[in-house]
């Protein structure tokens, strides 16, 4: 499975609607830079039926630095999160049920060495 890019994005979404590229280009950075910029300013972004961005505290703890094996304290900090909705969750659980039952109906549509 091949990654999308941010300019793959953008491709698709220009051949779907018929827009110029360099307008949508300047769309998807102005969205993804305005996400940025309200988890900086601590507010959560709901995107109904997608998900949820957000800022979640993580609590102090010890950890090794695998370079050195040094014990090491980490401090307690903001982290940046995103939820999927379970619109999304549902669908691809749906089309890996979907792919499971492709792949078992092929193995057994497919004779098999040993019983020759």
């Amino acid at each position: 499975m091949a990654n999308i890019t941010k300019q793959d994005l953008i491709q698709e979404i220009a051949k779907a609607t018929g827009f110029v590229q360099s307008n949508i280009k300047t769309v998807v950075e102005q969205t993804l830079s305005l996400v940025g910029e309200k988890l900086i300013e601590g507010k959560t972004i709901e995107l109904r039926g997608f998900g949820t961005f957000a800022c979640k505290m993580r609590k102090a703890r010890p950890a090794r630095n695998p370079r050195t094996g040094e014990t090491v304290y980490l401090q307690e900090r903001l982290v940046p999160t995103f939820k999927f909705s379970s619109d999304i969750k549902d669908k691809v659980n749906f089309i890996d049920a979907l792919q499971a039952e492709v792949e078992v109906s092929q193995e057994a549509e497919t004779p098999n060495a040993l019983s020759l």
